[in-house]
């Protein structure tokens, strides 16, 4: 571990530094007098668990919210930002987690739109495709962005940024909807950057791969810094350690566990979109049984929400036999009907989809659980029922929160995903469908949360799980099938699907004879 005031092990001058930033909501303490140094040269970790205060740092450090106290100083002058157009124009950057692209719009059109105006389309248009040229990151400027992996349009994000010609550059989950080859391809040109004398703050849930390209680590727990280190050397599980502050249980699955009848069926499944820019799904079969965990990877955007439409209900067949549910031809059936028969389901967006925002756990509670539960009685909503299921999710998957029973939209989204699973898992269904379970979970919340998985299965259901991270496939399925432009190919043992033969599915340059029509068609 570093001296707290040094920030890195070597020396040199600082280019960002913060001294006691704070940043209070009302009583609540987002960050607490933060201090951190960046050099130039540097690639720096920020870690934390959900809710740590990561994102209150790097927002006020890009001017998107101001500070309540302390200092920012850049290049060893005081820095006060009065919104990201004053850090963009110092030398800062930030690449979001989340995208802001326009899928009708060309990549050019996209760039332009994060640029200053200064120079023309066609001049903005050339240096748009020699800047992704001479980083390695292709890009055609005329596609439109619809057209584009996800891959694809993390390139356009970042390239937009390295227009700017940033001195300092955020990347927030950067890694997060990568194949493991385009995620390699990213540390090539992350490193490069580092060559020519940028500072990079990197802030990633993936502690391997902080070890693997961070120089330094920056660690906060409930808003305060609690130490800096030399990730190269740390493990993995000594930097969860810090993070979370006790150690991290490993996911285990029981020794005895016994696969029993199909549970779920999927039978020649093909549906086309219902918007412009969806994915038709063609021709999916497969079989999961009672005790069995089937892992769907696939960089998002490959037919992953259509799929999960499909067994849900959201989006209904025109065959009742191509999804059959506990032996129950469910394809024509609704959400709620498909609940009645023991399936439960869990969508990756947890705010708008998973729960509705502004309405209390409760009333989220019921939402999910009226049709198969005794939330509702002769027509009235009970109460204590509701209430009953959110104390058992929060005892059961240690929800954090500031009461007992708040809207939504105030939990963090570690404590937020581990309410919404444990809501469903709590309902003991024979059938779940999930989607990106720890999608942007800290390293405790996604043990929790996998380790329930996992007990579920012991317990005889049938869990189909769609993730990006390989790691938790890994850990978690018996089985593990690939999405690419609708197409699921046949399932692996996860014994033998290694992170290469994944990463060229992932990325459909491994398809069989008989798969390459769909892609091509795709």
């Amino acid at each position: 571990m570093l001296d707290s005031g040094s920030g890195h092990a070597r020396s040199g001058t600082v280019l960002l530094q913060t001294i006691g930033l704070t940043k209070r909501y009302g009583s609540f303490l987002a960050n607490d007098a933060i201090d951190i140094a960046i050099r130039p040269q540097e690639i720096h970790a920020l870690l934390g668990e959900n809710g740590a205060g990561k994102s209150t740092l790097v927002k006020t450090i890009y001017g998107l919210i101001q500070p309540s106290e302390g200092d920012m100083l850049w290049q060893g002058e005081k820095m006060v930002l009065a919104g990201p157009h004053d850090a963009r124009a110092r030398g800062i950057g930030m690449v979001f987690q989340h995208f802001s692209l326009f899928d009708n719009l060309t990549v050019a059109e996209n760039v332009a739109l994060g640029l200053d105006g200064k120079e023309s389309f066609k001049a903005m248009s050339a240096r748009l495709e020699q800047v992704s040229q001479q980083y390695g990151l292709p890009l055609d400027p005329q596609r439109e962005v619809w057209q584009l992996s996800v891959g694809e349009r993390q390139r356009i994000e970042i390239v937009r940024v390295l227009m700017q010609n940033p001195k300092f550059l955020i990347l927030d989950e950067p890694t997060a909807v990568l194949t493991p080859q385009e995620a390699d391809q990213l540390f090539v040109v992350l490193e490069r950057l580092k060559s020519e004398g940028r500072a990079i703050l990197y802030i990633s849930h993936k502690l391997d791969e902080v070890k693997r390209l961070c120089d330094t680590a920056t660690i906060l727990r409930g808003g305060k810094k609690i130490s800096t280190c030399l990730p190269r050397e740390e493990t993995a599980a000594s930097l969860a350690r810090m993070m979370v502050g006790t150690e991290i249980k490993q996911v285990k699955a029981a020794a005895n566990r016994q696969t029993t009848v199909p549970r779920l069926v999927v039978n020649d499944l093909s549906l086309a979109p219902d918007e412009p820019h969806g994915v038709h799904l063609k021709n999916i079969s497969l079989e999961l049984k009672g005790g069995e965990i089937l892992g769907i990877a696939g960089v998002a955007g490959n037919g992953q929400d259509e799929f999960f439409a499909a067994l849900s209900g959201e989006r209904l067949a025109k065959d009742p036999g191509t999804i059959v549910i506990d032996g129950h031809a469910a394809g024509h059936l609704s959400i709620t009907a498909r609940r009645k028969l023991g399936a439960a389901f869990v969508p990756e967006e947890r705010l708008g989809h998973g729960t509705a925002p502004r309405m209390r756990l409760s009333e989220n509670a019921l939402l999910t659980g009226h049709a198969a539960s005794g939330m509702v009685q002769n027509g009235f909503i009970n109460t204590a029922a509701t209430l009953a299921t959110v104390d058992r999710a929060t005892a059961s998957f240690d929800v954090r929160k500031a009461k007992r029973d708040p809207e939504a939209a105030s939990l963090s989204g570690g404590n937020l995903q581990k309410f919404i699973v444990g809501r469903e898992i709590l309902r003991n269904p024979i059938v779940l469908v999930v989607s990106q379970p720890t999608w942007g979970v800290d390293a405790g919340a996604a043990a929790v949360i996998r380790q329930a998985l996992l007990d579920l299965a012991a317990a005889g259901a049938a869990i189909l799980v769609t993730s990006q991270d390989l790691d938790e496939l890994a850990d978690i399925a018996d089985r593990i099938a690939v999405m690419f432009h609708g197409h699921l190919s046949e399932p692996l043992m996860t014994a033998d699907a290694d992170r290469e033969t994944l990463g060229l599915l992932m990325g459909g340059s491994a398809l069989t004879p008989k798969d390459v029509p769909d892609a091509v068609g795709a």
